[in-house]
């Protein structure tokens, strides 16, 4: 079996061998999603790196939350798309069809979320990270409050400001080392 091309522009090769909790961390991915995802592998040069990076990603979108998974994917999808992330766009849009089983909630997240069917509080969600990730300088109590009208509890606007944020951050990694999704994403859920 042929080596995996590195996963960024950046020649940072994986630590070999991976530490035991590290590679029993990589096979879990490998059995749940068929695949190691690229943005692991990257890190995987430093693991107090990963570790940071898997410990706050999944403290943010797999623990509990008054947003749900999907939720918090859709917000991913978002931020992604106003930065223009291919990594993201095509894992995490990947994430919103599976979760929703809707490929049009996918595609639409993807090239503009405000043409997707989205209810009241998933529209003040998306809208809120938007500005967030456009002009979070001019955040004030009305958008809070707007989040607040449509039931997101003081709470949940912590986990969407951290949401959008983490994805603002990720994305400008990934555009940075030019991060390619793995192939398996682009086919998933349609």
């Amino acid at each position: 079996m042929a080596e995996p091309t590195l996963p960024t522009a950046l020649n940072l090769p994986m630590v070999d061998p991976l530490p035991e909790a590290t590679q029993t961390y990589f096979d879990i991915c490998q059995e749940k999603l068929g695949m190691i995802p690229n943005v692991l592998r990257a890190y995987a040069f430093d693991i107090e790196k990963l570790d940071a990076f898997t410990g706050i990603y999944n403290n943010l979108m797999l623990a509990p939350s008054g947003l749900s998974k999907l939720e918090r994917e859709m917000i991913a999808v978002v931020v992604s798309s106003i930065n223009k992330c291919f990594y993201c766009l095509v894992a995490h849009g990947a994430a919103v069809r599976a979760m929703s089983g809707d490929p049009k909630l996918g595609e639409a997240l993807v090239m503009n979320y405000r043409v997707a069917s989205l209810d009241a509080r998933q529209r003040a969600m998306l809208d809120f990270a938007a500005l967030m990730t456009t002009a979070s300088a001019t955040i004030e109590e009305s958008h809070r409050d707007g989040l607040r009208q449509v039931g997101f509890t003081d709470h949940d606007i912590w986990d969407i400001a951290n949401v959008a944020g983490f994805f603002n951050m990720t994305n400008r990694v990934a555009s940075a080392t030019a991060m390619m999704p793995n192939e398996d994403y682009h086919a998933q859920a349609r």
